[in-house]
Parts: structure tokens; sequence; C-alpha cells
């Protein structure tokens, strides 16, 4: 990719400067500015590396941006954009992080200039860890990007999302927000509700019995509550569907134990540990901490 300009990261967390510790490792843009709300967190972020610049004045920050990367909450992703929209050149590409994307895409596209400049995306990684000290610069290595345009979105905007995307070490894939929406509600937000279930059935005073496979299993429950509650908020209807399949799943456990039928029971566990050894076998090695 030709090296760019400006990028504003509007929004530098975890995502966010991961993003600009990425560009800023590969030399990909001349300057990397941090948008928020919190002077403190943004020279934090400075600090770490993950931005050059910050600025609580999102018109300064993005009045010379070549390229906008949105991060803040889901519930906030839409109406940033449109600001954005307004306020950086016409010619820039405006992106998110956003982990939903029905919403937000019929929302940007209530607004005609926000929708031409606009590229919906989701980089599939992340942490239960909050905030630009745990960002990394390989956080995005050989992760998937999803980008989700809709039929009003500019081809030529998708090959440029694409190619920034793939700039940060992500490998792309393309489908419609309504489609992503019910991936991910059985691949990573349906995963994150099990952990909270989990997490919160079990007694504190049980904890010296808990090993490995409790600490696994719950890892995700450590994230943050108010990122996760707009989450499941945003995507509901799909994530209630997950949680069904996931009951039906369970309650034929259950009536195969109240049944003692030892072969459903091997059954069971057998088609599910298949499912996870093909899993295991598509997956990159893991970036380095």
């Amino acid at each position: 990719m030709e090296r760019l300009g400006t990028v504003a990261v509007v929004g530098v967390g975890l995502i966010g400067g991961s993003i600009g510790m990425a560009l800023r490792a590969r030399g990909l843009a001349r300057e990397v500015v941090g948008v928020g709300r919190d002077m403190a967190r943004l020279e934090e972020a400075r600090g770490h590396g993950a931005i050059d610049r910050a600025t609580v004045d999102m018109a300064s920050g993005l009045a010379e941006a070549d390229v906008v990367v949105v991060c803040t909450p889901v519930g906030r992703v839409a109406e940033d954009v449109r600001r954005a929209s307004e306020i950086a050149p016409r010619s820039a590409l405006i992106t998110d992080a956003g982990s939903t994307k029905r919403t937000i895409v019929e929302a940007v596209e209530k607004s005609p200039r926000a929708a031409e400049m606009f590229v919906a995306a989701h980089p599939m990684a992340g942490s239960e860890k909050t905030g630009a000290a745990h960002a990394r610069a390989d956080l995005y290595q050989d992760r998937v990007c999803v980008l989700t345009p809709s039929p009003r979105t500019p081809r030529g905007l998708v090959g440029r999302a694409r190619e920034f995307w793939s700039s940060l070490g992500c490998r792309t894939v393309e489908m419609g927000p309504a489609e992503h929406d019910e991936v991910v509600a059985f691949t990573s937000h349906l995963p994150h509700a099990l952990a909270a279930s989990l997490a919160g059935s079990v007694p504190a005073d049980w904890h010296a019995l808990a090993a490995g496979a409790f600490r696994d299993v719950t890892r995700v429950a450590g994230a943050d509550t108010e990122l996760w509650t707009a989450i499941f908020r945003e995507n509901r209807g799909p994530l209630m569907n997950a949680i069904g399949k996931l009951q039906d799943r369970l309650s034929a456990l259950k009536y195969a134990l109240m049944t003692d039928d030892e072969e459903s029971i091997r059954r069971w566990w057998g088609d599910a540990r298949a499912r996870r050894a093909l899993f295991e076998s598509r997956q990159p090695p893991a970036p380095h901490s």
C-alpha cells in the first residue's frame, strides 16, 4: 500500500491503539492522530507508542485525514462516523472496528455523505484486557477482518478498505452486515455469554478446586462490562437465537445423562471434539505477546 499521510483513530483503546501501533511499526502513515474525549488517556496512548499526536477536538484531528478508523463502543460508532464524514476530506476512507454491523450500517446510510465514505469492518482480534496500555502492533497479524459493505457502498472504496486492513496484517473477507451479525453471534458473542454464565455460576469458595479448564473457559468473562452490555444489546436477536441453539445442545446432554445413555453421550462429545479439531486445523499461529 502506498504510504498514507494522516490516519485518524477515533477511540484509542486496545483496538484503536493496536491499529496505531501497527501503522507506526510498519511505516504506513506519516502521522497517526488519536482522537478521544479524555486527554490524559490519549497522552497515555501516545506514551505507549500508539499515536503520534493526541487531540480531543475531532475537527482538528480529522481535517487532513486520508483514513479515519472509528474504534468507539458500538452504540456510538454510527454517530461518530457521521460526524467524521462532515469533517474529513470527501476523499477520505472512513472505516470502523465495531463488533456488530447491521445496525451501524443502517444508521450510517441515513446520511448520504457518510454512506459514500464508509466501509464497515470488524477485525476479529482482541483481548479481555482493555486500554492502550495493552495494545500491540501485531494484534492483527494473520487475523480475519470482515468487511460488510452494503449495495450502496462504492466498490472502489471497498478496495481501499481491503488494502488498508490487509496492510495491518489482516486477512480480509466480505459478507453482508446481517450475515456477519448472525455468524459472530455464534463464534464470538455466545462464547462470551457462556464464559460469563460459567463464571457467575461457580461460588467463590469453590475456586480453590478450579484449575485450567475453568480458567480457559472463563478468560473472556474478564472483559469490560459496558463494552459487552452494548454488544449484546446491539446484536440481541442473533444472540438469542445462538443461546437457543446452545440450550438445545445442553438439553441433549442432559437427557442422555437422565437416561444413562452412554452411546449418546459418546456421540455428543465426539461430534464436539471433531469440530474443535477442524477449527484448530484452520487457525494461523498466534501472534507473540
